[in-house]
């Protein structure tokens, strides 16, 4: 699964990336220690072309009467996304990018939780696969959207058995359906020589924890 990420691009640079027009209220950046129910970025199509927008990280489903009404959705499972209730429409119609600079992701060891950073190795930001919808009780609308996850490749199952859709430059049109069909394959392990990994401090472990500390390299009491 993935549980917290970290933004750490501008939101203008973000938008030129992604060919995206960027909304006024977007999350501030940088972020080390983005938890599920805060804002994200988000790239979607619209009918004049791509936009950058915030949205709450935890999807909900139509029939929620609350935000709080059932379990936090912050991921999807690729292989069941298609015939989920909560993800059914919006899979088929409302796909979206979140762009991240990481994600953390916790080993289980002896009783303690170990958190490890994933990253690209080119140092470009990672484009992770997402679903929105907007959810709405009474007059105010909710823009809210989930990670798809998948099995994990060699590098990330070294820690976890599920790991985010990662998705290529050539890849993003066809997910947000602005370049055909076939998106469904597109739901698959990143390539072993796309991702790095490297332990964490455990500070990261608290979800008030802040600063770019979090993303340096944790180094043992002999320095390794």
């Amino acid at each position: 699964m993935c549980g917290r990420v970290a933004v750490t691009l501008p939101s203008d640079s973000m938008a030129q990336l992604f060919g995206a027009a960027p909304a006024n209220d977007l999350p501030i950046v940088p972020n080390y220690n983005v938890c599920p129910t805060d804002a994200v970025h988000v790239v979607r199509a619209s009918g004049s072309g791509r936009a950058l927008v915030s949205m709450r990280w935890g999807f909900i489903p139509a029939w929620y009467k609350t935000p709080t009404d059932g379990p936090l959705l912050i991921n999807a499972r690729a292989e069941t996304i298609a015939k989920k209730p909560a993800f059914g429409a919006a899979a088929r119609a409302r796909r979206c990018l979140v762009p991240v600079s990481g994600y953390y992701e916790w080993a289980a060891q002896g009783g303690a939780k170990l958190p490890w950073y994933y990253h690209r190795r080119d140092g470009a930001p990672l484009a992770l696969a997402g679903i929105w919808q907007t959810w709405q009780v009474g007059d105010t609308p909710l823009a809210t959207c989930a990670l798809v996850t998948t099995a994990s490749n060699a590098l990330a199952g070294q820690v976890h058995h599920r790991m985010p859709v990662v998705l290529e430059p050539d890849a993003w049109g066809k997910w947000l359906g602005e370049a055909g069909k076939g998106a469904a394959a597109l739901m698959r392990p990143a390539p072993e020589d796309v991702l790095s990994a490297y332990r964490v401090s455990a500070a990261v472990n608290s979800n008030r924890a802040a600063g770019c500390e979090l993303i340096e390299p944790w180094l043992d009491d002999e320095g390794a």
